[in-house]
């Protein structure tokens, strides 16, 4: 793919991207951490407060439908007020109810917390891919993306060792899993105040840019606004192509929470590990998965981004999941799983420069919330199936099967989408 930057205006890019993909992703890293540690708390909190597992898959995947419901709205509110002031307030607001997730004693508050959870978290993610747009031209997209989303496989890559850890021990006389979101609740509360600080609205407020500087970058972005086929709001809510990105994403998002809510609990099922092993074991799928994402999301700018670079890591993820489930082997189930992870993680930062590309202005904040509003009911579909599957069949094959059949759908779905175009 030959570029359209020259040497000068790749360079400010580069800076900017050195300047603000590490601190957007250790936020989302921390935004990811205190969504899905609560996988790891259910080794041990589901029995302490009489969690089955449809109610505690319920529970996990409620978050989703706050966040649904709130999104769009958001995102429309970080537009007018700014990224600074609205990212800071989502991350307080967050940190401060996954605190209180310590303090559930049964389904029912667990549920409620949940659900106030994803509210106070929603808009974030499509808030930091509206944010990406108002910096980075969509021929580096893939790459950036790659360097954002590489947070979520590293959260859980990371966090298993750590979370695992923290169910062994107890401050204020807690049990290991109410110390566990305590403690990792705090980060999000000190990073939400750093934003106020750290976090530039758009180019025009860049201090680590000259003036000149400044100008160019926004020269480049101007140009590239005439070229998005939407830019207003209502187009963008009403584009097909928009709806289709939407389910190719829920498909996504069902796999990629589906299996990062319950990857503790499968993993351990495997053959009797404790905790802490369960936690080591852990970070292999999910740390392959973070260089899984930086080289496919680099290749795809490198290569022009085509739909072959989403559907196939799709398809291997849906694949790998289906020889899961009737795999006899433990340690080729897990072999598996790991394969699965690579291709989720693969096709996050592909996908999202695909919609970055075709939408521009209030239809970018309209519509890229609209698609992860409507991907994210993935979030809850993916999880409260393998609870409810588990408990209909004693098994987590059944769950393993409908993770996968979402991954294929979006295959299928992505290639369509191709061809019509």
């Amino acid at each position: 793919m030959t570029s359209t930057l020259t040497p000068a205006e790749r360079a400010i890019v580069n800076r900017a991207a050195k300047r603000l993909i590490p601190f957007m992703a250790l936020l989302y890293f921390i935004s990811f951490l205190d969504r899905v540690n609560v996988g790891f708390a259910a080794l041990t909190m589901n029995k302490d407060i009489g969690l089955s597992a449809s109610a505690y898959g319920f529970g996990a995947g409620i978050f989703f439908i706050g966040y649904f419901l709130f999104e769009i709205p958001s995102n429309l509110i970080m537009k007018k007020v700014g990224a600074r002031v609205w990212i800071a307030r989502i991350m307080i607001s967050w940190g401060i109810l996954s605190a209180c997730t310590a303090f559930v004693t049964g389904p029912a508050s667990f549920w409620i917390v949940r659900f106030l959870l994803g509210i106070a978290e929603a808009g974030f993610f499509p808030g930091m891919i509206l944010y990406l747009t108002f910096w980075f031209p969509k021929e580096v997209r893939g790459r950036v993306m790659a360097g954002f989303l590489i947070a979520v496989p590293l959260s859980s890559a990371l966090g298993a060792p750590l979370s695992t850890w923290l169910l062994g021990t107890s401050i204020f006389g807690m049990k290991g899993w109410q110390s566990m979101f305590l403690i990792e609740a705090v980060p999000a509360l000190i990073l939400g105040i750093a934003v106020l600080f750290l976090l530039p609205d758009g180019p025009r407020d860049a201090k680590f840019l000259s003036a000149d500087e400044r100008a160019t970058l926004l020269a480049v972005l101007e140009r590239e606004q005439g070229e998005a086929s939407h830019s207003s709001l209502k187009a963008g809510l009403a584009s097909p192509t928009v709806w289709r990105y939407a389910m190719v994403y829920l498909g996504l998002v069902a796999g990629l929470y589906g299996f990062s809510f319950w990857a503790p609990q499968m993993i351990k099922s495997l053959s009797g590990l404790s905790n802490v092993q369960v936690g080591l074991l852990s970070i292999a799928p999910f740390a392959l998965g973070a260089a899984a994402m930086r080289y496919w999301g680099g290749r795809s700018d490198r290569k022009g981004g085509s739909a072959w670079f989403l559907v196939a890591p799709a398809v291997l993820a849906a694949l790998a999941f289906f020889a899961a489930a009737f795999s006899p082997d433990p340690a080729i189930t897990f072999a598996l799983f790991v394969v699965a992870a690579i291709g989720i993680n693969a096709a996050l930062p592909v996908f999202w420069g695909r919609p970055a590309a075709l939408l521009t202005g209030a239809a970018a904040a309209g519509g890229i919330a609209l698609i992860n509003s409507i991907g994210n009911l993935g979030g809850y579909i993916g999880p409260f199936a393998v609870g409810w599957l588990h408990d209909a069949t004693g098994s987590y094959a059944a769950g393993m099967v409908a993770l996968g059949g979402g991954l294929l759908a979006a295959g299928l779905l992505t290639t369509l989408d191709a061809r019509r175009r």
